[in-house]
């Protein structure tokens, strides 16, 4: 695949990178670090896409690797006035009860829902980007929708 190209996947690709990035970051501004950083590392590291058909999942596998990258940074800056702050603005209240229930979901469960319905990757193409194998995900989709299920019927 040539830079071109890689290019033009990126450009096509925008809202599945915001999307991604948004499930596992908060703020807008580590989410656009997230998916900048992943275009730099793309670019940079074409040469180990191994077949051109998996380019959007290798895309997302390296956005997915800056994301914990920055969420491990960050764990170890957060400071309890910043995090009394975004309590007091009351971010959360700006969502829908859907985005907030999927808000409440570990990590992993929220990425795989992402991937799976808002993304449209099979079962197959999101156990290879999370290195997990199918069976994983396919429990960790049936848990998200036990837990979607538990907590929208009680704010209904």
């Amino acid at each position: 695949m040539k830079k071109e190209q890689l290019g033009q996947v990126i450009i096509a690709s925008e809202d599945m990178m915001y999307h991604v990035a948004k499930t596992l970051l908060y703020s807008d501004a580590d989410c656009a670090d997230a998916i900048q950083e992943a275009i730099v590392k793309a670019f940079s590291n074409l040469h180990t896409l191994r077949q051109d058909a998996y380019v959007r999942t290798w895309l997302t596998r390296i956005l997915i690797n800056e994301c914990y990258t920055i969420m491990r940074k960050e764990k170890r800056v957060v400071s309890m006035e910043d995090y009394a702050r975004e309590e007091a603005a009351g971010e959360t209240e700006d969502y829908s009860e859907l985005y907030e229930a999927l808000s409440h979901l570990p990590d992993e469960i929220r990425l795989c829902v992402t991937l799976y319905y808002m993304e449209g990757y099979h079962v197959r193409e999101i156990a290879d980007m999370l290195d997990v194998t199918e069976s994983t995900v396919k429990n960790r989709l049936a848990r998200a929708r036990a837990r979607l299920r538990e907590e929208l019927a009680v704010t209904m």
